[in-house]
């Protein structure tokens, strides 16, 4: 069960459209407000100094360099040329407050030595040049591949660098030395704003610098993620599968190229379709990188850029193209720049695929990057690369939790304790769709370090998947942030419980993604509207290709894990949750949300039509249909529906008392969604005007397509009841109101009190019973 205090979060794409912590509102690092900011050193003339970050050895790190290097240190930035501007840059020196052992020059975007006059500075600068490439990136004198190939990857897919790299912002308009960044850091997307002072050493840039000489969004961007981070030290070495997760938000799973997949070739294939960021490593010592005389360097990261099947000679072969961060720097075996396996490719291929340049980029066969290379990471918002083969259509779902793991918890004492029994969290998930040659389940655990990341120690975390009955199926533990892996598990319920080796507490993100059922697109089965609003609002549906309605013979499978989201991971729902869950899932469709919302009250009401604990109201129903069969009751007709009560009472032991906090069971959920799905198809189809009521005439028809039937006095009473003032009924209020007719009719026909005309009797669609 959930512990105390967790929380649950959903995602629609990365994040709930608005939240704090979405793309449209993120949490403000250090909280920095970048417009607020860029106001006000505009409307002073002033060139934005970021006290949180200084251009001070701290922001560098004490380790990184030897002293006699790190307090030779210069900071400098890009100069403006408009004599329009109000911005103060006629002297950037005097504005800056040096600390001391810190030189702060002006400089141009050339690596100046910044001796010359403020005129003679102004180079134009701009944030970006024709564009966003990788071949702008070059490592410097320090600095993290890890993070640069993640960076080159990223420039390859603009629906995710457009989420890192606002547009709002340049050395041309509004230009007040202040720049922001946006990362994804533990479920939340984080705006980092920063000054553009960069660190140079001996009159060069200390860490990534721009091939075009007046370009700054590869240094301005890495000091913003330096800052994150804590300092640049700590971009020095890090695992190219954190920056793959930082910049999109996504999910990463590794690939060991020692013992690879059989299906390497298809995944990679499908990274590609699908638009995915990728990356690879060789072994060794990541502080000493050594180049082989083959070119390939060891303990270091590269970019995969591409990978193709392409004609060869008689046959076909599979190629990978790769990327140095270096900018320079590559492979000098079969499929380099100038191996001859370019000759036997027809030219058209040969002058689409091939890029004779020094940029550190090159072409390698899938065997020899299997040979080479060690690890392969690919990342996307969903795991789209393990969509491959026969596969169409796929969607996949994610369910996130944020929790904090405990030792004392996990033992009753601590971990030493002998038998104990475990009480942290574990969150159940349900797998609706199976195929043995297919992955359908990704789960993935991140720790959470502290704010200040300086330093910060991973611990050997883990999940285990366990069945119904608590076997344990998988184990997973590894000493790095982020903890991924990919399953093929058959149709069922299980539970994910986090946890670590180490006797310390951690906070956790969880994340669950899994597969969709697939369907044909000549299927034939009627569209349902309930399911695919489920997935796409609540469970962060992405399709690769065209999203399709999900067919009717698929929804019991799903309503399984809609409870259990609402649920918090229990049992059974209540009134509440039953609201929140009606409202968010049912009511996300525009047309049937125009009638108005799902009251608590109108839930309570729901729960004693569909809770077999409350028979006592389902009885006093009987009385109401007595009451207005159509004909005068009379004292007799009275005395007898109150008798019917008390036999209802007797029978099922009803208590006097109802418990005001009734609940639904999976069970009688179950029973409740496939009524729902019913109600909303034939709201949508009697609903002709598409205005989001029902009138009078088209309630009449919904209750016949339903197999039921009511008089004429009925139908007034109910647009009385449940209708607006014009008695118009809306959605939420339509499906109260056949929860209570078929209640009344069932019940009716169980106690032979009704007439089986003049109340709700069930007759067949099309035969409607005429009023008295």
């Amino acid at each position: 069960m959930l512990a105390p205090g967790s929380a649950l979060m959903l995602e629609q794409g990365w994040q709930t459209t608005g939240a704090t912590g979405s793309l449209q509102n993120p949490k403000k690092f250090n909280n920095q407000d970048f417009s607020s900011l860029r106001a006000l050193c505009l409307s002073q003339g002033l060139l934005f100094e970021d006290a949180t970050f200084p251009a001070h050895v701290s922001s560098i790190g004490p380790s990184l360099l030897p002293e006699d290097k790190l307090w030779r240190i210069q900071w400098k930035r890009p100069t403006v040329s408009d004599a329009s501007r109000e911005v103060k840059a006629a002297s950037p020196a005097a504005l800056l407050q040096p600390t001391q052992g810190t030189r702060v020059e002006t400089a141009d975007s050339t690596g100046s030595s910044g001796t010359e006059t403020q005129d003679e500075l102004q180079r134009n600068p701009y944030l970006i040049v024709d564009g966003v490439s990788r071949f702008d990136i070059m490592q410097g004198e320090i600095g993290g591949c890890w993070m640069l190939a993640a960076l080159g990857s990223l420039t390859l897919q603009k629906q995710f660098l457009e989420n890192v790299l606002p547009r709002d912002q340049g050395f041309q308009d509004d230009y007040a030395g202040i720049f922001h960044f946006r990362f994804w850091q533990y479920g939340d997307w984080v705006d980092v704003v920063i000054d553009d002072q960069l660190p140079f050493l001996n009159g060069r840039y200390l860490s990534v610098h721009p091939r075009t000489s007046n370009e700054f969004w590869p240094s301005l961007l890495e000091k913003a993620y330096a800052k994150l981070r804590g300092s640049y030290q700590n971009l020095h070495g890090g695992y190219l599968s954190d920056a793959l997760v930082d910049l999109t938000g996504g999910v990463q799973v590794q690939f060991s190229l020692k013992d690879p997949s059989p299906d390497l070739e298809e995944i990679l294939k499908a990274a590609v379709k699908s638009q995915c960021l990728m990356g690879c490593s060789t072994s060794g010592q990541l502080r000493n990188n050594t180049e082989l005389r083959n070119g390939i360097v060891q303990g270091h990261a590269y970019t995969v850029t591409g990978a193709v099947k392409i004609r060869y000679k008689d046959g076909w072969k599979h190629i990978v193209r790769i990327w140095n961060p270096w900018g320079h720097g590559e492979w000098k075996g079969p499929w380099s720049d100038d191996s001859p396996q370019w000759d036997h490719v027809e030219p058209k291929f040969r002058e689409a695929l091939l890029r004779n340049k020094d940029d550190g980029e090159f072409w390698m066969s899938c065997e020899n990057f299997q040979e080479q290379f060690s690890w392969l990471y690919i990342c996307n918002s969903t795991p789209t690369f393990l969509d491959f083969g026969d596969q169409h259509c796929t969607t996949w779902s994610v369910d996130r939790h944020i929790n904090l793991w405990s030792p004392v918890l996990a033992t009753g004492r601590n971990n030493s304790s002998p038998g104990a029994v475990p009480t942290n969290p574990q969150y159940f998930f349900e797998v609706p769709y199976y195929d043995p040659q297919t992955y359908n389940v990704v789960i993935s655990l991140m720790q959470k370090h502290a704010k200040d990341m300086q330093g910060a120690k991973n611990l050997k975390i883990g999940f285990s998947i366990t069945t119904e009955n608590s076997k344990i199926l998988k184990q997973s533990f590894l000493l790095t942030r982020d903890v991924t892996n990919y399953f093929i598990l058959s149709p069922g319920t299980y539970a994910v419980i986090p946890a670590t080796t180490e006797d310390q507490e951690f906070e956790f993100l969880l994340r669950i993604f899994l597969k969709n059922q697939d369907y044909k697109e000549n299927s034939n089965s009627p569209p349902s509207p309930v399911l695919p609003m489920v997935f796409e609002l609540h469970w962060c549906e992405l399709s690769c290709t065209e999203r399709k309605d999900v067919p009717r013979q698929n929804q019991d499978s799903s309503y399984k894990a809609v409870f259990l989201r609402y649920a918090k991971q229990g049992s059974a729902i209540d009134a509440s949750q039953l609201q929140q869950l009606l409202n968010e899932v049912i009511l996300q469709d525009e047309m049937t949300s125009l009638g108005g919302r799902f009251s608590f009250d109108s839930c309570r009401g729901i729960l004693s039509l569909v809770d077999v604990s409350f028979q006592r109201i389902q009885a006093e129903l009987i009385l109401f249909c007595l009451m207005h069969s159509g004909k005068a009751m009379g004292t007799r007709g009275l005395e007898r529906g109150v008798m019917a009560i008390h036999r209802y009472e007797q029978l099922h032991n009803v208590p006097k008392k109802l418990n005001s906090n009734g609940q639904l069971t999976l069970r009688e959920f179950g029973s409740l969604w496939r009524r729902l799905t019913k109600y909303m198809d034939i709201f949508r189809k009697e609903d002709r005007n598409h205005s989001g009521f029902l009138d009078v005439s088209e309630l009449k028809s919904a209750i016949q397509t339903a197999g039921l039937a009511a008089n004429e006095q009925l139908l007034l009473l109910m647009t009385l009841r449940y209708g607006d003032a014009a008695r118009r009924i809306g959605f939420s209020d339509f499906v109260c109101c056949m929860l209570r007719l078929e209640t009344m009719t069932c019940e009716s026909q169980r106690w032979g009190l009704g007439s089986g005309r003049g109340c709700g009797s069930r007759v067949p669609p099309g035969e409607l019973a005429k009023p008295d």
